[in-house]
C-alpha cells in the first residue's frame, strides 16, 4: 500500500550569522538553556539567539505599542491635531534610524 508524504512546512531561509557574541554566565544557567534548547531540537546559540531577538523585538514594541480607554484616546488624538512647531531637536530626532534598522 502506498503511504503519502508528510507535508511539513518548509524550513525557513537561514540567516546569514556573519557577528559573534561571547556571553558569560553560570554553568547552572548554560545547563539549564542547553536542557530548553535540546527539548525544542535547537543548538546553544540558536536557542540564545531566538530568544534574544525575541526580548528585543517586544521591549521595542512595548515602547512603541500602547493601549488607551476612550477617553485617553480622545485626549490622545486631540494632542495629534495640535503638534508643537517644528523644532531641530525635532528634526534631528527624525533624520535617526530606529534601533532595529541599524
Amino acid at each position: 500500500m502506498p503511504t503519502r508524504a508528510s507535508k511539513q512546512p518548509a524550513a525557513p531561509a537561514r540567516e546569514r550569522h556573519d557577528s559573534t557574541v561571547n556571553v558569560r554566565m553560570s554553568t547552572t544557567t548554560r545547563n539549564l538553556i542547553d536542557t530548553a534548547a535540546s527539548l525544542l531540537g535547537k543548538t546553544r546559540s540558536e536557542f540564545i539567539t531566538e530568544s534574544a531577538r525575541q526580548h528585543a523585538v517586544d521591549i521595542l514594541l512595548d515602547q512603541r505599542l500602547f493601549v488607551l480607554n476612550e477617553k485617553d484616546f480622545a485626549e490622545f488624538e486631540a494632542a495629534l491635531d495640535r503638534p508643537p512647531p517644528p523644532n531641530e531637536d525635532l528634526r534631528a530626532l527624525l533624520k535617526k534610524k530606529p534601533l532595529w534598522e541599524k
